[in-house]
């Protein structure tokens, strides 16, 4: 199964090197500061989670690194190169794409036009046809709904759409922003095995999730925010056992 394998040119990466690295960004909105010199790094192939408690700074860490919000200070590298200066746009064609937090699906277009709309910069490898198809693989669900209007998915669904609709951009890597938010269980497991089938096809993916225990049970590596800051990081496995992340966010 090809799905969703990234086929654009090759990035400037070496051997060892972060696919992406953010190393002391700041980010404030007006006298708040959100970001207070975070610094973390995400290597090529890996699920890296990034969890917290609401307000931490995660949405906020996705976000600058897409050029949706400015950073005060500090430095953004995508692919070896700073992004300083670069459009959203530019990001994206560069290999970069976010499935946001809340969908921001279309609800008056049809499930094939959210994900055409996905495509708007696909100059990259297999046609857009091609590409729907991995989506629908990846997604079953989202294929037999091509018609219909994607206001009138469940949220399971609408989820599948958004992370559809980014991956329509054949990224490098995917940012993915509370995949399991509003979702019920049963689809929550779902949508994570199409994460780690999208990690197996050679997608990078940096996971903001609150629901801690399944992100860290998927991810290689994690950091924890926390008041705009790291406050913790390391192995997913001995983040999900250290007693103070059990007692703050597995309910240990």
């Amino acid at each position: 199964m090809r799905v969703v394998h990234p086929t654009r040119p090759k990035s400037e990466v070496q051997a060892g090197e972060p696919l992406l690295e953010l190393e002391d960004v700041r980010v404030a909105y007006g006298g708040i500061k959100a970001l207070k010199g975070v610094s973390l790094k995400v290597f090529p192939g890996e699920i890296v989670a990034m969890i917290g408690a609401n307000g931490a700074g995660k949405t906020t860490t996705l976000k600058s690194v897409m050029g949706l919000l400015p950073i005060t200070s500090g430095t953004i590298k995508f692919a070896g190169k700073n992004t300083a200066g670069k459009s959203t746009e530019d990001l994206v064609e560069a290999g970069l794409s976010l499935s946001p937090e809340g969908r921001a699906i279309f609800p008056n277009l049809t499930v094939r036009e959210n994900l055409e709309l996905g495509a708007y910069l696909h100059r990259h490898g297999p046609s857009m046809r091609e590409t729907i198809e991995d989506v629908t693989t990846l997604f079953p669900r989202l294929g037999e709904r091509m018609a219909q209007e994607g206001g009138t998915l469940s949220g399971g669904e609408q989820q599948m759409l958004a992370i559809g609709r980014a991956l329509m951009a054949r990224p490098q890597l995917l940012l993915l922003d509370e995949p399991s938010l509003g979702i019920a269980p049963k689809l929550v497991q779902q949508i994570f095995a199409a994460i780690r089938a999208i990690a197996a096809s050679g997608v990078t993916i940096l996971v903001v999730e609150q629901n801690t225990r399944i992100a860290l049970a998927a991810a290689a590596r994690g950091y924890v925010l926390r008041t705009g800051e790291i406050a913790l990081s390391g192995d997913a496995k001995d983040l999900a056992a250290n007693p103070e992340i059990q007692a703050a966010y597995l309910g240990g």
